[in-house]
């Protein structure tokens, strides 16, 4: 299930060319936002990855954490876009947060907020969402526990109630995390050290558009939210196929969708990251996969994390939604060990 648009922060050109070298992180240093682009030490860092939702959520050891980990750093990846959020009503299994009564308990230990250890060990670095806006999970749940089921969700962003269930969480978090680099960044709030974006699905909103990506109908605008000050990238997703693109051919649209965000990366002076992309497997992955990773380097995006990673581990296949790359030995895994290489040579 792909992750959708997080909210509005409650706390809180192009790279020269082409992009940098993505860096294997030996550095205990915080990855900051320099223009357009993402620095390490004062060095370009080009964001390369995956999204893994269900890392800490699926009752993984270490050692298949691990696996997971080294599967994506092998692929030449750098970073991991995850859920900090996942809802119980018992305490079972891998859970943040634990509802009774209409109040929440935070799960510290292992198999919570403490089970981030082996992306450290693999040198990859988190982008971490801390809720989401489908109904069943993140802004949803908040809703229901304390207002009550049935109740309007918008009131997630307007409840006193619920703003406060939602900050006093974001607060154990960054107060948990505020000294750790392992953190890219949050979706959504705001520290000393770590970055700040939306998570959202990049909609614009322009004068004259026909297109329901462009004209706001989605109740989002990508170029305002990106000028915000207390932002420091934007984030887009792309699902051409799944979104039901029909005036052009969804690969075509595609590319002009990555362009339009460079564009905005330029303008706004901000690193842009496609942080969501994906293509069912009986659609030919690797074409269009080829098509996106070589326009977004060509056009200077700031990184790109496709959906979603999967490991063959000892206990089964990891979860699989028809988007999932299964590493090692699939032609997407090795287009993008290709990538990767392509990267690294570009400077």
């Amino acid at each position: 299930m792909k992750l959708k648009a997080s909210l509005l922060t409650l706390a809180s050109a192009i790279i020269s060319q082409a992009f940098s070298k993505p860096m294997a992180r030996q550095s205990t240093s915080f990855v900051k936002a320099d223009g357009p682009r993402f620095t390490l030490d004062g060095q370009p860092y080009t964001v390369y990855g995956s999204n893994s939702y269900w890392i800490g959520l699926t009752g993984l050891t270490t050692d298949e954490m691990d696996v997971v980990f080294k599967d994506i750093a092998k692929s030449g990846g750098n970073t991991v876009r995850t859920w900090g959020f996942n809802e119980a009503t018992s305490a079972s299994g891998s859970y943040y947060q634990l509802w009774k009564e209409n109040t929440s308990t935070i799960n510290y230990g292992s198999t919570g907020l403490g089970n981030f250890a082996s992306a450290k060990a693999n040198n990859i670095r988190l982008i971490v969402a801390l809720t989401n806006n489908w109904p069943n999970d993140g802004m949803g749940v908040y809703v229901d526990q304390i207002l009550g089921i049935g109740q309007p969700h918008d009131y997630f962003y307007s409840h006193p109630k619920v703003i406060a269930a939602f900050q006093t969480y974001v607060k154990v978090w960054v107060e948990r995390y505020v000294e750790e680099p392992t953190i890219f960044g949050w979706e959504l709030v705001s520290d000393s050290n770590h970055l700040v974006a939306l998570g959202d699905e990049g909609w614009f909103n322009l004068p004259n558009a026909t297109d329901f990506a462009y004209d706001g109908s989605m109740g989002i605008d990508f170029n305002t939210n990106l000028a915000i000050d207390t932002i420091d990238f934007g984030t887009f997703h792309l699902y051409p196929y799944s979104w039901g693109i029909g005036t052009l051919s969804p690969m075509t649209w595609g590319q002009q969708w990555i362009k339009d965000h460079c564009n905005a990366q330029t303008i706004y002076n901000k690193p842009v990251l496609m942080e969501e992309f994906g293509v069912h497997a009986d659609k030919n992955q690797t074409v269009n996969y080829k098509n996106w990773y070589s326009t977004a380097i060509d056009c200077g995006l700031s990184g790109m994390l496709i959906w979603q990673a999967g490991s063959n581990l000892t206990s089964g296949l990891t979860p699989n939604d028809g988007y999932t790359v299964i590493y090692p030995d699939t032609p997407v895994y090795q287009l993008e060990e290709w990538f990767s290489a392509q990267l690294k040579a570009v400077n």
